[in-house]
C-alpha cells in the first residue's frame, strides 16, 4: 500500500528513535520540498545533499528508503556540493537502499578511488544522470551496468587519458558526454570507444564559457532549429534549481552542480580559441552553418585531444549521429566540409582502402578468386597482403603493446641497471635486435623469445652509445659509436650473453676516436664508416684497417648531428645539421660543394633514405617532417604534423613497410604519428602509457620492424613518477596491449644526439 507523503516525515522519526539518532533538519526539510511538490502536482523528487549530513545521519536514513521501496517517491537525487568528509561505505548504501528510485548521483569532488567506485557500481546503478566531475577515477570500464544512464560528467577528471574498447559497453544508452579538462587526447581510439554509443547526441571535450550543459550554445540565436530537433527555446527557458549544471531534457528541473563564480573565473583561465574561416554554403536556409562560420568560438578547458589538427572534422565524420560537439550545433555544412576535410587529412584504412572489411572477407576472396568490396585490379599476392592488413588493422584502434624485454633485469650477476638509448634491428635476421645503453653497455637480444644473445659490458666510463650499425654482408657483426668518440665493431658470434668473459679483444676492431660522435654509419659494401658528431666535421672510416682515410671540415656551420650513407650506393650520403641544411655528397667528388642541399625552417635533428633510395625523410626540431627527392631535394611530401612550440622538441623519424609509410615521434611528447609515405595523410597516433596509465612516455627514437609490415619499435623513456627506460614492440595489426613496468634511477641525457 502506498504511503502517504505528508507521513514520510514521522516515518523518519520513528527510524530515528530506532537508532537513537537526532533527527536532522535538513532531511525533515528535504521531505517538506517533496511534498511541496507533490501538491502541485509535479514529480515527487528527494533531494539528497550530502553535504548537510553526519555519518550518524545515514543509519536512519537507509532503514527509512529500504522500508519506503514501493512509497510514492518517485526519484531520489543524491547530491554532493561542497567538499566534506564523509564515510563512504555509509553513502554507498544509502545509494544501494535507494535502489531503483536514484535518478542523479552527483559525487563530484568527492575523494574517490577507483576501488570505491568499483564496488559502488559493480552491481549495476538505476540512476539517470552521473556527475563523476572532478573525481580521481582512472578506468571506466569497469563499471557494472548503467543501463538507464543518459547523461554522463567526467569534467577534469585528469586521471583520464585513454578511452577503451569497452569503456562505455556497460551504459548504451548515454545520450550526453562532458569530459573537459581531462588528459584524453588520441583521436582514434577515442573515436573508436564512442562510436560504440548509438545514442550519443551531446558531446564535448571543451566547453563555450556561457554553457553549464552539452547542449548547443544558448547564444547561437541564428538557428530556428538544431540539429537534435529542439528548437533554441528549449534549451534556454528552463531555468536552474539547486544549483544544477546538466539538464535533465525530459525532467522539469536540473540534475548537475553548476561550479561557483570565484571557481569558474578562475578555470576560464585555461581558454584555446578556434576560429572558423568562411564556409561555402550551399544551403542558405542553414543558418547555423552560417552563423558559425563568421564567429569566433572561444573554448575552455580544452582536452589534449582538441588541440590535434582537424579535431572537430575527424570527430564529426566518426560519430555521424552527433548532433552537438563542444556546445556546438553540427549541421549539414558542418558534415559536408568534415567529409571534406578528413579526406584530406587522414587515411580511413591502409593503401586507400575505403570500407573496412573482415579478415574471413579477405581470406575467402583470395581463396575464391572473386574480387573484393575495393576491386583489385590485380590479384596478386601482394594486394591480397595490403587487403588483409587493412583488414586487420582496421579491426582495432587499440594496438598490441608489448614491453619486449625486462632491460633492468639483463645483468642478474651486478644487479646493475640498463638503461638503453638506441637501438636497430638486425637487416637480415628477423629475430635479433640490438641496443646501447646510457653507461656504454651493448647488447643483443631475440625480441621474439625475449632472450639474451650476446652481452658487451662497458669498458669506460661516462660514454653513452649513440650509434649502431649492423654490416650486410657480415650479418654477425656490429659497429657502436659512444658520446666520448670510441667506435668499435664486434664480431657477437664471439660474445657471450653474460658480463663475465663476455669481451673478446681477438674479436673487436677499435679505431681512431671521433670527437663528440652521434652518429655511425657503414655504407652497402661494407667498406667504409660514416662518423658524425656535435661538430660540423664528418669523418670516413676504413674497416678493414680501422684507420680514418678521410675528415672533411666546415661542411655545415652548425653541428652535424646525423650523417647515413645511401641503402644502394656506396658513395652517395646525407648530412643533416642544427644550421636547418639537409646536403647530399658524392665521395666520387671531392666534397667541397654538396649535389644538393634543402633547408627546413628548424634545425634538422636527423634525415634517412628509403630502402629503394628515391627519397630522404627529414625531420627537423619540433615536428617538421619532410620527404624530399633524393635526385635534386625536391620537396615531395610535407606532412604537416602541428608543433608544439618547444625549441627542445627533438624529432626523429624513419620508413615503416619499405617506404609506403613513415612513423614519426619526438623526445618531449608519447606519441608515434603513422603518415602514408606518398600523400601524408595521417593513419595513426599510438600514444604510450606507463603500466599503471597514470604517466605517459615520450618518444626518444623509433624503428619500423624491416620484415613484418605495420610493426615498429619505439624507445620510451618515463621521468615521473619514477624513472623508466623501456623499448616497445607495436604491433598495429594485432588488439590490445600488456605491459610490463620497472623501476629504475637514471639520469637525464641530451635527447637531441644521434639518430
Amino acid at each position: 500500500m502506498s504511503l502517504e507523503i505528508s507521513s514520510l516525515t514521522s516515518r523518519y522519526l520513528d527510524s530515528c528513535k530506532r537508532h537513537d539518532v537526532l533527527p536532522n533538519s535538513a532531511v525533515l526539510s528535504w521531505f517538506y520540498k517533496a511534498n511541496v511538490k507533490k501538491s502541485i502536482y509535479q514529480k515527487c523528487t528527494v533531494v539528497v545533499l550530502l553535504d548537510q549530513l553526519n555519518d550518524a545521519d545515514f543509519s536512519p536514513l537507509i532503514d527509512f528508503f529500504h522500508a519506503n521501496d514501493a512509497s510514492e517517491i518517485e526519484a531520489v537525487d543524491v547530491i554532493h556540493n561542497s567538499p566534506c568528509v564523509l564515510n563512504q561505505d555509509c553513502v554507498f548504501s544509502l545509494m544501494r537502499a535507494i535502489n531503483s528510485k536514484v535518478r542523479v548521483v552527483d559525487l563530484q569532488n568527492m575523494s574517490l578511488k577507483e576501488d570505491d567506485l568499483r564496488d559502488l557500481f559493480k552491481g549495476g546503478l538505476d540512476c539517470q544522470v552521473l556527475n563523476l566531475r572532478s573525481t580521481e577515477i582512472r578506468k571506466l570500464d569497469m563499471f557494472g551496468r548503467l543501463m538507464k544512464i543518459h547523461t554522463l560528467n567526467l569534467d577534469f577528471c585528469t586521471s583520464i587519458s585513454t578511452l577503451q574498447k569497452d569503456t562505455f559497453a556497460c551504459m548504451p544508452n548515454l545520450m550526453r558526454l562532458s569530459m573537459c579538462g581531462t588528459r584524453v587526447a588520441n583521436l582514434w581510439t577515442t573515436a573508436a570507444a564512442l562510436s560504440k554509443l548509438p545514442s550519443l547526441v551531446e558531446l564535448r571535450f571543451q566547453n563555450c564559457l556561457c554553457c553549464n550543459d552539452t547542449g548547443p550554445c544558448t547564444s547561437l540565436h541564428a538557428c530556428e532549429r538544431t540539429g537534435l530537433g529542439h528548437s533554441n527555446k528549449d534549451f534556454c527557458t528552463e531555468p536552474p534549481i539547486e544549483n544544477i549544471a546538466f539538464r535533465d531534457s525530459g525532467a522539469d528541473e536540473a540534475v548537475m552542480s553548476l561550479e561557483s563564480d570565484a571557481v569558474f573565473k578562475e578555470r576560464a583561465n585555461s581558454q584555446i580559441e578556434v576560429s572558423f574561416g568562411k564556409l561555402h554554403v550551399q544551403d542558405k536556409g542553414d543558418l547555423a552553418d552560417t552563423f558559425m562560420s563568421s564567429k569566433k568560438y572561444i573554448s575552455h578547458h580544452p582536452s589534449p585531444i582538441c588541440f590535434e589538427k582537424h579535431y572537430r572534422e575527424y570527430m564529426i565524420t566518426s560519430l555521424p549521429r552527433l548532433g552537438v560537439l563542444d556546445n556546438l550545433p553540427i549541421g549539414k555544412t558542418d558534415r559536408e566540409i568534415a567529409k571534406f576535410v578528413n579526406s584530406r587529412h587522414y587515411e580511413f584504412l591502409p593503401y586507400k582502402r575505403q570500407h573496412k572489411e573482415s579478415v574471413v572477407s579477405v581470406l575467402h576472396t583470395r581463396e575464391t578468386g572473386t574480387s573484393g568490396m575495393h576491386k583489385q585490379k590485380s590479384s596478386s599476392q601482394h594486394a591480397y597482403s595490403r587487403s588483409l592488413c587493412a583488414a586487420k588493422l582496421g579491426s582495432s584502434a587499440w594496438p598490441l603493446l608489448d614491453r619486449i624485454y625486462d632491460i633492468g633485469h639483463i645483468n642478474k650477476e651486478d644487479c646493475e641497471s640498463i638503461r638503453p638509448r638506441q637501438f636497430e634491428y638486425h637487416p637480415s635476421n628477423s629475430s635479433l635486435m640490438a641496443f646501447g645503453t646510457l653507461d656504454g653497455q651493448v647488447v643483443v637480444i631475440n625480441h621474439e623469445k625475449g632472450n639474451l644473445v650476446s652481452y658487451i659490458p662497458c669498458f669506460e666510463t661516462d660514454n653513452s652509445i649513440l650509434g649502431l650499425c649492423w654490416l650486410k654482408k657480415y650479418p654477425s657483426k656490429l659497429l657502436a659509436g659512444s658520446d666520448n668518440g670510441s667506435l668499435r665493431l664486434y664480431d657477437i658470434k664471439n660474445m657471450q650473453p653474460t658480463a663475465a668473459n663476455s669481451y673478446c679483444t681477438s674479436t673487436t676492431v677499435t679505431f681512431d676516436n671521433f670527437e663528440q660522435l652521434t652518429s655511425v654509419h657503414v655504407n652497402s659494401t661494407d667498406e667504409q664508416i660514416l662518423a658524425s658528431g656535435y661538430s660540423k666535421k664528418v669523418g670516413i672510416y676504413d674497416i678493414s684497417s680501422g684507420k680514418r682515410v678521410q675528415l672533411f671540415t666546415d661542411m655545415h656551420q652548425e653541428p652535424i648531428n646525423v650523417a647515413k650513407f645511401a641503402n644502394h650506393s656506396p658513395f652517395l650520403f646525407v648530412t643533416s645539421s642544427f644550421d636547418r641544411y639537409v646536403k647530399m655528397w658524392d665521395l666520387r667528388q671531392k666534397p667541397v660543394r654538396p649535389c644538393f642541399a634543402a633547408s627546413s625552417s628548424r634545425g634538422n635533428v636527423m634525415a634517412c633514405f628509403s630502402p629503394d633510395d628515391l627519397y630522404l625523410l627529414v625531420s627537423a626540431v619540433d615536428n617538421e617532417v619532410k620527404q624530399l627527392l633524393a635526385a635534386d631535394g625536391r620537396l615531395h611530401t610535407n606532412f604537416e604534423i602541428a608543433p608544439t612550440g618547444s625549441a627542445h622538441n627533438y624529432t626523429r623519424s624513419y620508413y615503416m613497410n619499405g617506404r609506403d609509410y613513415i612513423i614519426s615521434g619526438s623526445c618531449d611528447e608519447p606519441v608515434v604519428r603513422i603518415c602514408c609515405g606518398q600523400t601524408g595523410r595521417r593513419l595513426r597516433d599510438i600514444y604510450l602509457e606507463g603500466r599503471d596509465m597514470s604517466s605517459l612516455m615520450n618518444v626518444q627514437s623509433l624503428r619500423g620492424d624491416p620484415f613484418r609490415h605495420f610493426h615498429m619499435a619505439v624507445l620510451a623513456a618515463q621521468t615521473r613518477p619514477s624513472p623508466k627506460w623501456e623499448i616497445v614492440k607495436v604491433n598495429l595489426l594485432a588488439s590490445n596491449h600488456s605491459t610490463k613496468d620497472y623501476s629504475r634511477d637514471h639520469f637525464g641525457p641530451s635527447y637531441s644526439l644521434g639518430g
